[in-house]
């Protein structure tokens, strides 16, 4: 198995922190990505066989949170960078809450998903039912 080594010895902690937070912030892009095309088709599932305006509106607002959340994820990515020039522990101390608060950010947006996807196809099995 031919593992690539992401960090190396002669780097700095602050260098090694950096890299893990981009890898961090594009594994929560790429998964917001996902959860994207997921709520198309669910979207798509509950137009043509639920029909439930509230779900549907649910829906519709998780999408609108999705976007603005991969917004503000994106931004931040670019932002991670400055994050190297920290020489005090204040600076260090600001972008590790700022960190903290995307990375909540994103959790919280991944479990109301689950929530909202498991009411589709919870209404998909009831529906299956009649």
């Amino acid at each position: 198995m031919n593992a690539t080594k992401l960090f190396y010895n002669h780097e700095s902690d602050s260098s090694i922190m950096i890299k893990k937070d981009k890898a961090e912030v594009s594994n929560w892009t790429d998964d917001l990505e996902y959860i994207n095309e997921e709520l198309e088709y669910l979207l798509d599932i509950e137009d043509r066989m639920l029909n439930n305006a509230v779900l549907y509106q649910e829906l519709q607002t998780l999408r609108r949170e999705n976007v603005l959340n991969l917004r503000t994820l994106y931004r931040y990515e670019g932002v991670i960078k400055v994050a190297i020039e920290c020489d005090t522990v204040e600076c260090d101390a600001f972008y590790l809450s700022k960190h903290e608060r995307n990375r909540n950010l994103y959790l919280a947006h991944k479990k109301k998903f689950r929530y909202v996807k498991l009411k589709v196809l919870s209404n998909i099995l009831l529906e299956a039912k009649r």
